[in-house]
């Protein structure tokens, strides 16, 4: 998702209700984007914070389990070849499958809730890293990827991507 160029006009359309819908629940578009800005500039990575929270003026970010750094690293690695091969899990014959795996399997029950500070902005919204395709195949969530993962510039234009 984080390749703006290579999305179809399809995936582009399907991006942008997505992230619009929950830049809405955070209280617009300008929100949502100071989020991604803040998590950014956050050193050390905010998915690697002990007390499981993301906290700032505008909102926060909670989420229920303890994400290690080499955790981390890993599905920082795993994730630049999802959209080559449609998977975010290597080939079974890969030396790196079964890292990958219990990755996927440590991750997967987190839920991610997601609430701006004012109620009045919006409702929030929560999500999970995965997207479990069937037994062999499984996706990131496109909202964890455009929170944690991609260039804010590309958030940007698919925020306001309009169909030609």
């Amino acid at each position: 998702m984080c390749d703006y160029h290579s999305l179809s006009d399809e995936e582009k359309q399907h991006y942008h209700k997505l992230l619009l819908d929950a830049a809405e629940k955070f209280g617009g578009k300008n929100f949502f984007l100071h989020l991604l800005e803040a998590i950014r500039e956050t050193k050390p990575h905010p998915l690697t914070a002990a007390n499981r929270t993301f906290t700032m003026e505008l909102g926060e970010i909670k989420w229920n389990k303890t994400i290690f750094k080499d955790k981390l690293q890993l599905l920082q690695k795993i994730r630049l070849e999802e959209s080559k091969r449609g998977n975010l899990l290597p080939p079974e014959s890969d030396k790196s499958y079964k890292k990958s795996l219990n990755l996927v399997r440590t991750l997967k029950p987190i839920v991610f809730h997601v609430k701006p500070a004012d109620k009045e902005n919006g409702a929030g919204f929560f999500f999970q890293p995965f997207e479990i395709v069937d037994e062999k195949t499984t996706r990131l969530n496109p909202l964890f990827d455009a929170l944690f993962f991609c260039a804010i510039g590309t958030v940007k234009k698919l925020l306001n991507y309009e169909p030609r």
